[in-house]
């Protein structure tokens, strides 16, 4: 699989990264359990296929097993492969409004244990609406903690991964951070990431997209998802919707496969992460990024994709 560089890191990733937070096994949200067998098998399948990209947290699962689980497949593979690179990110305790730059540290080396590592490539500040941006930047907080950990070579590459676009265009702003993490804001549905995207080029800071499917009715379609990034949709999102995916069934494309290929042929996303629970999920998802699209269909969406541009329409 071709590599892209993320940003100024200098880290070839591939287009699509594995997302890990339901390898933590989270059926509260996602509707279904995983065994650590699963999460580790899926995780060594990662490890023997195209995708050089892996993206977890603190937070993800209960107690970190998301983390622990790929610590496992780490340690049975004797280290983490060659070519391999693995994000994590800092999160207050689980029921925690904690964001200080105590927990922060704690939370990298809660990260390092579970994955067996010595060193993190690089380390989002997750979620950072969970505080201000004034207690994010204050002196003895979550930002100044994470630069003196990079500065004393614990992490090698700083990252915000979160969902406003007006605040992460603040911590952009601060230029201390090689690579950011924008979720279900550039999307076949709602493209408001674009001022956050264009920003990001100009800085030479990486741009990685979570969340392509916006919680999946970008795959099952509006009518077996009636939901939209974590809530019901509007009456006009679902129509839109509709005809995004009659367009695409009478190319005969999977509604799935042009979510995923809006935002893997954007050159200026370095990466998609997308949500892997099984080995035959990251199959799967191979194969929608290989089904062919032509620019036909394209253009035909395009009508309905554009008023995403200010948000979800």
């Amino acid at each position: 699989m071709e590599k892209r560089t993320l940003g100024r890191t200098s880290l070839p990733v591939t287009p699509l990264c594995v997302g890990t937070s339901a390898l933590g096994s989270f059926p509260e949200q996602y509707g279904y359990a995983v065994g650590t067998d699963v999460a580790v098998a899926t995780i060594r399948r990662t490890f023997a296929g195209p995708i050089n990209f892996i993206d977890t947290s603190n937070e993800y699962g209960h107690g970190g097993d998301s983390e622990r689980r790929i610590g496992i497949a780490i340690r049975e593979a004797g280290g983490l492969p060659p070519g391999f690179v693995l994000a994590t990110k800092v999160d207050p305790l689980p029921g925690s409004s904690d964001f200080s730059g105590d927990r922060v540290r704690r939370s990298v080396e809660e990260s390092l244990e579970r994955l067996g590592l010595e060193r993190l490539q690089i380390v989002y500040l997750h979620d950072p609406e969970k505080m201000t941006f004034e207690a994010g930047m204050a002196s003895g907080g979550a930002v100044e903690a994470m630069v003196k950990m990079r500065d004393e070579g614990v992490i090698a590459h700083l990252g915000v991964a979160g969902g406003p676009i007006d605040l992460m265009l603040r911590y952009l702003s601060t230029d201390l951070f090689d690579s950011i993490i924008s979720h279900n804001r550039y999307t076949l549905v709602d493209q408001s990431a674009e001022p956050l995207i264009e920003t990001c080029m100009a800085r030479d800071v990486g741009f990685v997209n979570a969340a392509p499917y916006g919680g999946g009715m970008l795959v099952k379609g509006p009518d077996a998802v009636p939901r939209y990034c974590y809530a019901p949709a509007s009456a006009a999102t679902l129509t839109r919707v509709r005809a995004m995916e009659a367009l695409c069934k009478a190319h005969d494309v999977p509604l799935a496969a042009a979510a995923l290929q809006f935002s893997t042929r954007d050159a200026r996303v370095a990466s998609t992460i997308v949500g892997m629970s099984t080995p035959a999920r990251l199959d799967e998802t191979l194969a929608l990024l290989d089904h062919p699209i032509d620019e036909t269909l394209w253009a035909e969406l395009r009508p309905f994709i554009e008023p995403g541009r200010s948000g979800v329409i």
